[in-house]
């Protein structure tokens, strides 16, 4: 029955309702502004996590063997939790799960982007200066593009995976309240709708944009 699958053209006529309707594009926004968010964000750790030992040795062992293991083993549902107690149901809990969730995928990524730096290159740049902020500014950063741009890929899509689970317990706004709404009344249609929706807006944003970027940036 319709109750439990309803046919391909409630199901478009679902997913189109998200494009003309203001509040399910209100919803629609909302999501996709805490994805780009989180990603962002999640990235500038991700990096920052990574270049701290290549600068401070003596960090290597706290972050790689307690910070990464810690971060890239906790549950996504404990991440979920916890920013609800923390924050409240807002936006800020939202980013705040999301992002928790996408620096161990970011870190490790920035990490081996840090391991294959070129060593005489390195090598040469500290016989013209001991500066460290050049070195980062002018050689490291710049070696590093491609793996950041990686990171966001990577992010990005992960990011769509997870923001109904943050949203579900963690917003009163966005495609996760959309998905629970739905369940509430029992309509399907705008469940399968919404995950449809997402799929669509990931592949829509790395074909447009990350893709092309990754290609300049190539390695």
């Amino acid at each position: 029955p319709a109750f439990v699958l309803p046919s391909p053209w409630m199901v478009a006529k679902a997913f189109v309702a998200f494009f003309y309707e203001p509040n399910l594009f209100y919803h629609l926004f909302a999501t996709f502004a805490r994805v780009v968010a989180s990603v962002v964000i999640a990235t500038v750790l991700g990096i920052v996590l990574a270049v701290i030992p290549f600068y401070l040795p003596v960090a290597r062992d706290i972050i790689a063997a307690r910070i990464q293991p810690l971060l890239s083993a906790m549950p996504s549902l404990g991440w979920a939790i916890l920013g609800v107690i923390w924050f409240g149901v807002s936006d800020v809990s939202v980013v705040f799960i999301q992002v928790a969730i996408l620096v161990p995928f970011c870190f490790v990524n920035m990490s081996q982007g840090i391991d294959e730096l070129d060593q005489d290159l390195l090598e040469m740049f500290r016989s013209y200066s001991r500066s460290r902020w050049p070195l980062f500014i002018k050689l490291t950063l710049p070696s590093l593009v491609p793996y950041i741009v990686a990171s966001v890929r990577m992010a990005y899509g992960v990011a769509w995976k997870i923001a109904l689970i943050a949203e579900l317990f963690g917003a009163e706004t966005g495609l996760g309240y959309v998905m629970l709404q739905a369940q509430t009344i029992s309509d399907v249609s705008t469940v399968l709708a919404t995950c449809l929706m997402i799929v669509f807006l990931f592949i829509l944003g790395d074909s447009l944009i990350l893709r092309p970027i990754a290609r300049r940036f190539a390695p």
